[in-house]
């Protein structure tokens, strides 16, 4: 028989620069989950899975499934593990859990992750990113931090392709105006498109405002199989249609092109196929904009446009709210900010809101929403199909 997965709670602490512990972070987006689902008890989830990339380095903390079980209030009894995977270790993590629970491993699964990523020592993040290159090739080439390879992205498609800083600004200014109503986000200001355009330079072409910042958080969703899902929400049901995943190239020796993502058209390709779907039937969209250039390269990828014409895309505002595809309505990484093993069970939390119909920022209708989470270097992607009916 058929199992269907739905996504039955989801909830995040407050992100940005904080005060406290990887532990208060758990326990707050653990409480904005139950909060979220008054009908959800913790004795009715039979699994957790932790996404974390940096607990050893920056909170001095391994084992840390376990531990995240008793500040939540979770008793495992199918599966209690540790998801890595950088930056997408929070879609990877979803990804498990819906596979457990798609072949009867488990029933109900909470996914939750974040990071403690700003402390006194604030070289422990950058020696962590340094670790997560090949060191036998890109570390010896000073590769190792993502502004310099994401610069380079940027500049081999405005060469190619004619992109321009203003498109690149074009992404920042509608991500910061998402996050300024977003009560979670680490940035609550908007910017203009003049501030963006004349900000500090890290690496050129990308000024301070390309850049997505490193920050302290947590979220956590909770899956749950269908015939379970129904007695344990009064909310519309909101299913995992279809996933996909992929990693190539990892070495910036073998990438044949920084300039179009084949793991992420791999990942694509699969999750559409699963989900029965294709790209015009996404209704809203939540990327991995690291970077500004990546929401651009993402939504010729994701299929949304043809290669080479996501700088005029996203300047026409067609990744915008009432544009093709709305995409990163809740701010994104620009404007939520970026705690690793976080923001892929944040973007999942949005797109469940949207397709339940209660988001802070509504797109109308919505009933298909996509995910998509990349990690290390342009090398891992995993996108994630979600919608309102089952494939």
């Amino acid at each position: 028989m058929e199992r269907n997965v739905c996504v039955i709670a989801g909830g995040m602490s407050k992100w940005g620069v904080r005060d406290g512990s990887q532990r208060d972070f758990f326990q707050e987006a653990a409480k904005a989950c139950y909060d979220d689902n008054p009908l959800l008890n913790p004795k009715d989830i039979d699994g957790l899975l932790v996404a974390s990339a940096y607990t050893e380095r920056t909170s001095y903390q391994t084992h840390l499934a376990p531990l995240v079980a008793e500040y939540v209030g979770v008793k495992p009894r199918s599966v209690c593990a540790r998801v890595e995977l950088l930056c997408a270790s929070g879609s990877s993590a979803i990804i498990l859990a819906f596979a457990l629970i798609k072949s009867g491993q488990a029933d109900v699964v909470m996914v939750a992750g974040g990071e403690k990523l700003y402390t006194p020592q604030k070289w422990e993040v950058f020696y962590s990113e340094l670790a997560s290159v090949d060191h036998d090739w890109d570390g010896s080439q000073g590769l190792g931090l993502p502004p310099p390879a994401f610069a380079m992205v940027a500049k081999q498609h405005m060469k190619q392709y004619g992109t321009k800083k203003e498109h690149l600004a074009a992404v920042s200014v509608k991500n910061r105006r998402n996050s300024s109503k977003n009560p979670k986000a680490q940035f609550q200001t908007p910017v203009t498109m003049e501030e963006v355009m004349n900000g500090r330079m890290i690496v050129a072409p990308l000024t301070l405002y390309d850049c997505c910042p490193i920050t302290d958080g947590a979220a956590a969703v909770v899956l749950a199989v269908e015939e379970k899902a129904k007695a344990m929400t009064d909310k519309p049901l909101v299913y995992i249609r279809g996933t996909g995943q992929a990693s190539v190239n990892n070495m910036s020796a073998n990438m044949p092109n920084w300039t179009t993502w084949e793991a992420l058209k791999i990942a694509a390709q699969e999750a559409y196929r699963k989900a029965k779907v294709e790209p015009k039937d996404i209704d809203v969209a939540m990327t991995h904009d690291c970077f500004t250039i990546s929401e651009i390269i993402e939504m010729e990828d994701l299929g949304f446009c043809k290669k080479g014409e996501g700088g005029p895309f996203v300047a026409d505002g067609q990744n915008d709210f009432g544009g093709t595809v709305p995409t990163n309505t809740d701010g994104g990484l620009l404007g939520c900010g970026h705690p690793f093993g976080g923001t892929g069970i944040r973007q999942a939390i949005e797109v469940m809101r949207q397709l339940r119909g209660d988001a802070i920022q509504q797109v109308p209708g919505a009933a298909i929403g996509l995910t998509h989470n990349l990690s290390g270097f342009i090398a891992a992607h995993t996108v994630l199909i979600y919608g309102k009916e089952v494939a």
